[in-house]
């Protein structure tokens, strides 16, 4: 399944080591003032190669948009936007030709289909969201229009939470070969109430799908997430005020509908599985190996997933908005 959304609708295409990757949104407004450089600045807090933290893969990133603008609006047509890999070494990835790196999708993939791009991981590798990040662009400048704005934050690597010492993690599994997990939050300001359908489109599940889409997610968490399970309903629940609401332990979501106030959203992030220390696999033939990954990877996925998570979730919020529009208008001509 590669389209995402009811209304805007996303489709990403292309492989890490392919010649580009992009996207195609159908549904997205008429009349959004739009260019490249609505887009490249969430492209480039994506891109490799920025920091000693991340995969020293030199790509620019730079996005082209091909289709759906006019006059630097969007007509409401398909617009399609492309990003052309430069700085491929598919060279360095042969020795996965026959062997499953522990923890990667490689397996799996070659069991679904009979084969796989063993480039890189082809479209499992981190380098596929370069079109759902381009997407979000767009999403968030819709948003934008509407008051809403999305932002996110580190708030752990490996159970640190200070910068210096998040630094000093994400490097030591560097230099041991290694990878570190981590904790990302997410949060949305400004959106209305009203947002999300009952019983089956909720807001939450529909955030929680994205979010669980990226694919070095494995966990979720909206509002105060797991932590509610240890309170009483007293402690937890969001007492109402003349002024609205008191707390916001639900992080902006009741039965699946956006309340107004802040939409707060964790994720939890897996150590990267292409590392250089040495782990036991199998090979296509079922023969057990031994297997020390190399190539070019992030010693800790957290930070580039940041802008990733944010354009999801505005992916999410765009199509409800216009999810909910349609709504309106049923209730106004009805």
């Amino acid at each position: 399944m590669n389209t995402f959304g009811r209304n805007f609708r996303v489709t990403t295409f292309g492989e890490s080591h392919g010649r580009a990757l992009g996207a195609v949104i159908d549904g997205c407004p008429p009349g959004i003032p739009l260019d490249e450089t609505d887009i490249q600045p969430l492209l480039d807090r994506r891109r490799p190669g920025r920091s000693s933290l991340t995969s020293p893969r030199q790509e620019t990133d730079t996005v082209e948009i091909l289709s759906g603008v006019f006059e630097g609006k969007t007509t409401g047509t398909p617009i399609a936007m492309i990003v052309r890999n430069r700085d491929v070494q598919s060279k360095d990835y042969e020795e996965l030709r026959t062997v499953f790196r522990p923890g990667h999708a490689d397996f799996t993939y070659q069991e679904k289909y009979g084969l796989r791009d063993h480039r890189g991981g082809g479209r499992s590798s981190g380098r596929e969201t370069v079109g759902r990040v381009a997407a979000g662009a767009l999403a968030m400048k819709y948003l934008a229009m509407k008051g809403i704005t999305v932002s996110g934050r580190i708030i752990s690597v490996h159970g640190r939470t200070d910068p210096a010492g998040i630094e000093e993690e994400i490097l030591a599994a560097k230099s041991a070969g290694d990878s570190v997990g981590g904790i990302a939050g997410i949060v949305a300001k400004g959106c209305p109430t009203g947002l999300g359908d009952p019983v089956f489109g909720k807001l939450d599940a529909l955030i929680a799908g994205a979010m669980m889409g990226i694919g070095a997610v494995k966990g979720v968490e909206i509002g105060d997430g797991f932590a509610v399970a240890g309170r009483f309903g007293s402690e937890n629940n969001d007492q109402m005020t003349k002024d609205g609401f008191a707390t916001n332990h639900a992080g902006g979501i009741l039965g699946g509908i956006s309340s107004g106030q802040e939409i707060v959203v964790r994720i939890a992030v897996k150590p990267t599985p292409s590392i250089a220390k040495t782990q036991k696999t199998r090979d296509i033939h079922g023969n057990v190996v031994d297997i020390s990954v190399s190539g070019r990877h992030d010693p800790c996925i957290v930070p580039r997933i940041i802008p990733v998570a944010e354009a999801m979730l505005a992916l999410v919020l765009a199509d409800a908005l216009l999810e909910q529009g349609k709504y309106h208008r049923r209730e106004t001509t009805g």
